[in-house]
């Protein structure tokens, strides 16, 4: 019973590890060869770099000591401790990978950019998707999300923009329209690792065979049936409403079979962008 959750936590601190290593990879060997920008507190490093020469590792570990401080306030020691080995490990790699900035390993600046924003997605979703952070304005971002409930992806997307923008005027004005074209697909690839490429529907049915319609939502489905009471504003007739959650590629079936039952029904669908419960995972953060 011990070892289970050790393995867990040595499993979490890995892909916290190998996200930072993919973000650092991106940085030097994407990036850094045509003078463009990442988002945030490396973004921020790099403009210092690019100015003083100084690797932006360095600049990174500095700038991150008083974001530190503040989260150690606001957020729990859990995130914050594997959100400092995200950092460290960064700040590390980015030293270390240094020597990929001198190649330009894409010979075209706009694919550069594709595959700059594609890895650093990749591994952003990966440290994210284990409850951790990198530092810097992930931590910013988390500490909003529990204020204000807004995807991660989006706030760092804001916040990003701000940060190019100001950094396009000091290093290069046409530059920073790459950056964030990298910085977009970056925030869209982490939102679906994070959420999930089978996006989860939010099923809505106004039926007077709800219990044929439930028993195969639940038999066949394996999905868990709610009941709501409803009552309808014209006719004040009493109807149950059926609520369940189903995977997007359940979608199609799910509908035919509930026309079949009772082809008056009425149905509702919805998208969902985070759900937590029994037979879904839970959310990132």
């Amino acid at each position: 019973m011990k070892l289970k959750p050790f393995k867990h936590i040595l499993l979490r601190y890995f892909c916290v590890i190998l996200g930072s290593l993919l973000m650092a990879i991106s940085i030097n060997l994407f990036l850094v060869p045509y003078g463009l920008l990442s988002g945030g507190v490396s973004g921020i490093s790099l403009i210092v770099q690019y100015i003083t020469n100084v690797n932006s590792g360095i600049i990174l570990l500095l700038l991150n000591i008083p974001i530190f401080l503040l989260g150690i306030k606001q957020i729990d020691k859990d995130f914050i401790v594997i959100s400092l080995v995200g950092m460290i490990s960064l700040s590390l790699f980015i030293l270390l990978t240094n020597p990929l900035s001198t190649l330009k390993f894409i010979p075209d600046l706009l694919a550069s950019t594709i595959y700059g924003g594609l890895l650093s997605g990749i591994g952003s979703g990966i440290v994210f998707s284990n409850r951790g952070s990198t530092g810097g304005m992930d931590i910013v971002s988390v500490i909003l999300k529990k204020k204000y409930e807004i995807k991660i992806s989006t706030l760092s997307f804001i916040i990003n923009l701000v940060i190019v923008l100001i950094g396009g005027f000091i290093v290069n004005p046409t530059l920073s329209v790459y950056t964030l074209i990298s910085m977009f697909i970056s925030s869209k690839v982490m939102d679906k690792i994070l959420i999930g490429f089978d996006n989860k529907k939010m099923l809505f049915v106004i039926t007077d065979k709800e219990k044929e319609i439930s028993s195969y939502l639940l038999q066949s489905i394996k999905r868990g049936v709610t009941f709501l009471d409803g009552e309808g504003a014209y006719t004040g007739k009493k109807k149950k409403i059926i609520y369940c959650v189903i995977n997007t590629k359940q979608l199609a079936q799910v509908k035919g079979i509930i026309t079949q039952i009772d082809d008056n029904a009425f149905i509702s669908v919805m998208d969902i962008s985070e759900i937590q419960g029994k037979g879904f995972k839970p959310p990132a953060l």
